[in-house]
């Protein structure tokens, strides 16, 4: 099978350690974005999996195309246009003291991309899954419009689309809200991906789930996964994340999925000190989709997704560099840390 992910890829400018912004006169210049993040998971599990975007006509578009071929991710669909590439600057929280991300995402090339920009037949040549987020219709009208044109395009190719409703309230300015447009979009989505808040924010769908840490009720996550499937009968599969904020160190972590005939929730992970939760998500987004089409057992490819997503909290920078191997030994019990020798 063939994998593409569809969105932007952003220069990622991260303070060193736990410092405050411009507390030293540093930033640690990585590349990273939700959709680029899964390719690279995904190429990493050892599938073809290509990545697809607008990049700006320079040598900061040349230095992405270097970056994701380096952990083996088809660039070949990758489109070059006017505009720039996005920047976002991030602050590591630390105990009490939460993360923080600023975006500096107008004008980029993929913000200024539109409907037509981008040949659907060529991106989709032998494609058999479609990966996209909420973020990318976040960006602009015209990135909405684009996104909205690929998930058509896809359905009519009879690709299987798959779609991390990733709400992210600082993006959706420009006259639109996510549910008109996400309620739009998710019609042509067979496997939906999000946490508790998506749905709310994203979709409209509202339950008495409190996302503001604590102890979860996992019993409340059917009744919204069942109401969001009720909401979307061409949609096959939703899965949830569980997160558990207790501070910027300590999250538990678990998950669950609802494929209309059954009901599954994973092991729960105590996180604690943890390096870096950017991109866990999108960890999990990239393992679900390895585990629905390598594993036979739901369960199984549920565990494989959020033991990946776990793993992630320990790496800097956006990318999961983790292995299967590193994954299945947590799977099977083995979280001790021990060096191995």
């Amino acid at each position: 099978m063939k994998f593409l992910t569809f969105g932007e890829v952003m220069l990622r400018l991260k303070t060193p350690g736990v410092e405050r912004f411009f507390q030293s006169p540093k930033f640690e210049a990585t590349f990273g974005g939700g959709e680029a993040n899964v390719a690279v998971s995904l190429a990493n599990y050892g599938l073809d999996a290509s990545y697809l975007t607008v990049l700006p006509t320079n040598v900061l578009g040349d230095a992405v195309i270097r970056e994701l071929r380096s952990f083996g991710v088809d660039t070949g669909r990758i489109v070059r246009g006017d505009g720039r590439l996005g920047i976002y600057y991030l602050e590591a929280g630390a105990n009490q003291l939460p993360s923080k991300v600023v975006y500096d995402r107008d004008y980029t090339a993929i913000a200024l991309a539109k409907p037509g920009d981008i040949n659907w037949d060529h991106a989709f040549e032998d494609i058999d899954w479609f990966h996209i987020t909420g973020i990318t219709p976040a960006l602009s009208e015209s990135a909405m419009a684009l996104s909205l044109e690929s998930v058509k395009a896809a359905k009519e190719r009879n690709i299987t689309v798959s779609c991390d409703l990733n709400y992210r309230k600082n993006l959706w300015n420009y006259g639109k809200s996510a549910p008109e447009v996400m309620s739009l979009l998710v019609k042509y989505v067979d496997v939906v991906i999000a946490n508790e808040e998506d749905c709310q924010k994203s979709l409209g769908i509202t339950t008495d789930i409190h996302v503001e840490g604590g102890e979860l009720d996992r019993n409340k996550y059917k009744d919204l996964s069942d109401a969001v499937l009720k909401a979307y009968p061409n949609m096959k599969v939703i899965a949830i994340t569980l997160r558990e904020s207790k501070s910027a160190d300590i999250n538990g972590w678990a998950a669950c999925l609802n494929d209309r005939e059954s009901f599954y929730v994973s092991k729960r992970y105590e996180i604690r000190d943890i390096v870096d939760r950017v991109g866990g998500g999108d960890s999990f987004a990239a393992g679900m989709i390895y585990g629905l089409n390598q594993i036979v057992d739901k369960q199984n490819a549920l565990e494989f997704a959020v033991a990946a997503s776990c793993l992630k909290h320990s790496i800097i920078g956006d990318f999961n560099r983790v292995t299967i191997q590193d994954v299945e030994k947590l799977v099977g019990g083995d979280g001790t840390g021990r060096v191995l020798r």
